[in-house]
């Protein structure tokens, strides 16, 4: 049968929950979406949902303290920052491994995506503002179990994960990422450090980004 406008959006809000969530990579996000769009019955819409979860059920966010290793916090706080502030249309954008957050971090992606990894970053305060917006695009923010993660943020035709909200280690910078997606994602979720996954404590910055 063919497809309706209204169905394409549904599959669509489906696929912004998927990467919000971090289902879904930013490659498959933008890959789907476009098909979605394109789809003109319903057995072209049916394959980029099916192995997605019913819409409405999340689950548990990982407990913050489930990480293995310290976190050396007071060596990660201070300094000048390496970027404030990332831009992606049609295109990409990237912030991982070894670098300084600075206090307040704007990101943009129009038809667009991006990357932001706090796991092994420094951060020019212990009080930092991440602000993310996309407008039909996507962006994904990996933070580590040890840190102090609130999530504000909220989607129109779109959704904003909130799964890595929680406390994190003593010490820890607290991070505050807020934001406004419009028919798009963007997800916030806790994944270890590559030190954590290999059973390693010390100090972060001996670690590879």
């Amino acid at each position: 049968m063919r497809a309706s406008d209204a169905e394409r959006e549904r599959v669509a809000e489906a696929l912004r929950d998927a990467v919000a969530e971090g289902r879904l990579d930013m490659e498959e996000f933008e890959e789907r979406l476009e098909a979605a769009y394109k789809a003109r019955t319903h057995g072209e819409l049916a394959p980029l949902v099916r192995d997605l979860p019913t819409p409405g059920v999340r689950p548990t966010s990982p407990p913050a303290s489930a990480s293995s290793g310290e976190v050396d916090w007071p060596s990660r706080i201070g300094g000048t920052a390496t970027s404030r502030g990332a831009f992606a249309f049609w295109g990409g954008f990237g912030r991982k491994g070894t670098w300084t957050v600075g206090r307040t971090f704007t990101a943009f992606a129009m038809w667009g995506g991006g990357e932001i990894d706090l796991r092994e970053a420094r951060f020019e305060s212990a009080e930092t503002v991440i602000r993310c917006f996309t407008i039909m695009g996507g962006m994904g923010v990996t933070v580590p179990p040890e840190l102090t993660v609130r999530v504000r943020g909220f989607g129109l035709m779109g959704g904003f994960g909130d799964r890595a909200t929680g406390e994190g280690t003593p010490g820890s910078p607290r991070v505050t990422v807020t934001g406004f997606a419009l028919m798009g994602g963007i997800g916030v979720e806790r994944k270890l450090r590559k030190a954590a996954k290999r059973g390693l404590g010390g100090s972060p910055r001996k670690e590879l980004g």
